[in-house]
């Protein structure tokens, strides 16, 4: 390596107009300077926005108070917003005390898993029982053929165990992990946008999301599943914060206390250990152990990585940052590949240490009688065999799922909220649960699966824009946000004649609400437009959230199942698909 191993550049001793690229020394002559280039330290690690005090300072408040405020605003501001989202969340989250939708098989499945370690048939009664004796019933013994990974009903008989098995039982876990998703997103956003602002942005849209709000209080998985991926989204997105750092932090200064590229240290150095790497395939395990679509997101996620530590190689100053990224992608591969893959393997522990007599899970002995005999079964032990027939059986079951269902959807009417799913109606009579009792004539009490319309409805326009900052301003939020969205969203277009449901897309609400918070933060202007522009974004985007807030009100008989006369409730059925 010569002297000039400090960087790639050779022309160290050129002028920093002489260094410019060809077509900049071509528009000099009408006019064009180019304006200064950001040290690649910034440009690895951009500095936080920092909250502005003047809003403090109007209101009166006292510089050491404002002071104080600006530095504990980066956890503050996220706190306060789900607290909010929890009170909101755990508010009546008995009610309505019934068996609604598919709880029926899983506030019933946890209930088995943790008391037997696998899932059992029940009586056709066993709801209305459940409900009379405050959920004490005896558990069958009779194995039940199921066909999700049993992740996510451990996590709902958590709650279970804890409150006892009653609706707030199994959706105690639910409301709670939906509530830190809350938290997660705004952290998240901060981190991604570099602005605290914009991070309590999106957890503040998607705490007045009609879907994440009502799966929140549901106990299904999708929402177990949402918790787990974003989850592991913000592992990778610490993660590419971290090894950044660590590539900036290698990176020495010249004679002029600048920073510049450089090709050996961006290809040598060494990313570490990366234990938040490590803590995301955990979770991509724990997300596919609740529902298998987890598969595509954790590929998804795998490529994403692996092009984030590309792109800071290569802004670090790699010449060839595709073949200095091999050790960096072997790391990726091992800690989300074979760490999910273990993860979900372990998650049926319960199953295999179930009895192998035909008193245990549902196809425990399967090795030991239809599956005897073969050429290869010597390699692998009866748990690992049995288990392997009973995952294809339920890949057949869910290839070959097409049995009609009133509220089954395309996924191309997800998008813009054109069918929702119904958990629960009643018409009750004036003066029975909650109808007034001057209705004049009876009530409805329904909990409708439907995300806020305003929101999804600009999310259209939200997706479009990321889209374009990606594939046209190569910003690498934008693109992170579409991964998400893809991962969660397109996968289910290849199985549009399969019955699916509206509510599966509640694994992308997350990243509809980054999307939405950066337009807004669009709309607003970037730091440095003029106060006349700054007034006018903040005016349009200030509207428009109050605007999602307002019909999120609006629509919360329908998310809560509070009884409201029925002429209400026809007036909030804004689109025929909706009934």
């Amino acid at each position: 390596m010569t002297s000039t191993a400090s960087s790639p550049d050779t022309r160290q001793g050129q002028s920093s107009q002489d260094q410019r690229p060809s077509w900049q020394q071509r528009l000099r002559r009408f006019g064009y300077t180019a304006g200064p280039r950001s040290d690649v330290r910034e440009r690895l690690v951009p500095p936080y926005v920092q909250p502005s005090p003047r809003v403090w300072q109007v209101l009166g408040v006292p510089p050491a108070l404002i002071e104080r405020i600006m530095r504990w605003s980066a956890w503050g501001g996220p706190l306060l917003v789900t607290l909010m989202a929890g009170v909101m969340r755990f508010w009546h989250l008995g009610s309505p005390k019934a068996v609604i939708f598919d709880e029926t098989y899983y506030a019933k499945d946890a209930w088995a898993l943790v008391h037997r370690g696998f899932e059992v048939n029940w009586d056709k009664n066993a709801n209305d029982q459940i409900l009379a004796l405050n959920g004490h019933v005896t558990i069958p013994t009779d194995a039940a053929y199921v066909v999700h990974p049993p992740v996510g009903k451990y996590v709902i008989g958590l709650g279970e165990l804890i409150f006892g098995f009653n609706p707030f039982g199994w959706r105690f876990m639910t409301a709670l992990l939906g509530t830190l998703s809350v938290l997660m997103l705004c952290r998240i956003g901060r981190r991604i946008f570099r602005s605290t602002f914009l991070g309590c942005l999106a957890g503040a849209l998607m705490a007045v999301d009609g879907l994440a709000f009502v799966m929140a209080r549901t106990s299904l998985l999708d929402g177990v599943l949402m918790f787990f991926v974003l989850a592991a989204f913000g592992c990778l997105v610490i993660d590419r914060d971290k090894a950044r750092e660590r590539l900036a932090a290698a990176l020495q200064p010249d004679a002029d206390g600048r920073v510049r590229p450089d090709a050996h240290i961006a290809e040598t150095t060494r990313l570490g250990r990366r234990p938040w790497r490590w803590l995301a395939g955990l979770m991509l395990g724990l997300a596919i152990g609740t529902k298998w679509n987890g598969l595509y997101i954790m590929v998804a996620f795998f490529l994403m990585a692996v092009l984030w530590d590309i792109g800071a190689r290569k802004v670090a100053g790699a010449g060839n940052p595709y073949k200095a990224v091999l050790p960096d992608a072997a790391v990726t591969f091992v800690a989300t590949v074979p760490v999910a893959l273990v993860t979900y393997l372990v998650s049926w522990t319960g199953w295999i240490l179930s009895p192998t007599n035909g008193k245990g899970g549902y196809f425990r002995n399967w090795a030991a009688t239809d599956g005897k005999g073969g050429n290869w079964t010597w390699l692998f032990p009866d748990w690992w065999r049995s288990l392997w027939h009973y995952e294809h059986e339920v890949y057949e079951f869910h290839r070959n799922l097409h049995s009609p269902h009133t509220y089954m959807s395309n996924p191309w009417s997800w998008i813009v909220d054109g069918r929702p799913v119904s958990y629960f109606y009643e018409s009750p009579s004036p003066g029975k649960d909650g109808c007034p009792v001057g209705a004049g004539q009876k009530c409805a009490r329904e909990v409708l699966a439907i995300g806020t319309p305003l929101l999804w409805w600009v999310a259209c326009f939200a997706v479009l824009y990321i889209l374009w900052r990606w594939l046209l301003r190569r910003d690498w939020r934008a693109g992170a946000i579409a991964c998400g969205i893809a991962a969660g969203y397109l996968p289910w277009f290849l199985y549009q004649e399969r019955t699916i449901f509206f509510f599966y897309a509640v694994v992308f609400v997350p990243f509809l609400c980054l999307a939405v918070a950066m337009l807004l933060g669009a709309i607003v202007g970037p730091p440095g437009s003029s106060d006349t522009r700054r007034v006018a974004g903040a005016t349009g985007a200030g509207v428009l959230v109050l605007l999602i807030a307002w019909n999120f009100i609006y629509f919360w008989p329908l998310y809560t199942g509070t009884a409201i006369p029925i002429n209400d409730w026809r007036s909030r059925m804004w689109l025929d698909t909706w009934v």
